[in-house]
């Protein structure tokens, strides 16, 4: 049996969110395009962390309009009911869209505690980092204003 459930607290999809490597980042351009591109990411404390270059067309889009819907998708697992049937297959996942609007991070201690934050994403110590690597390096932040969270599983995945 086919089981949905929909996730209501932040302490639920805190968890999917820990599990991930990538989050997949939706923006829209000036002319009202959508623009989406992969990120590594951290996160802590309803907060996502992002970086990147200065320069590119990510920077001048979130410049000119800072609101974004990320998604972090983890989990997935094909199941079926029938081999022969191709309506029995289903993809397992659990999922999570989160809103909010970025916020660049200036300064080398606000830089340097958002870039621990990111590695502890996906290693368990902390950095030191040169002047350069600080200076050089984008960071910006995703408060969670909104979120989303679902989980779809058949039975025997539970």
């Amino acid at each position: 049996m086919r089981k949905t459930t929909f996730l209501k607290s932040l302490s639920e999809i805190e968890i999917i969110i820990k599990k991930c490597q990538v989050c997949h980042v939706a923006m829209v351009d000036p002319a009202g395009k959508p623009y989406v591109l992969p990120f590594n990411f951290g996160y802590n404390d309803g907060t996502v962390y992002l970086h990147s270059d200065y320069k590119g067309k990510k920077i001048a889009i979130l410049k000119d309009n800072p609101s974004v819907c990320i998604n972090f998708s983890t989990d997935h697992e094909m199941f079926l009911a029938h081999e022969q049937v191709a309506c029995s297959y289903g993809m397992a996942y659990r999922s999570v869209l989160v809103y909010g609007e970025v916020e660049f991070i200036e300064g080398r201690e606000a830089k340097t505690e958002a870039m621990n934050i990111f590695m502890k994403q996906y290693v368990t110590r902390d950095f030191t980092y040169s002047n350069p690597a600080i200076d050089n390096v984008c960071l910006y932040k995703v408060k969670i204003q909104d979120f989303q969270g679902k989980m779809y599983h058949h039975e025997t995945l539970e």
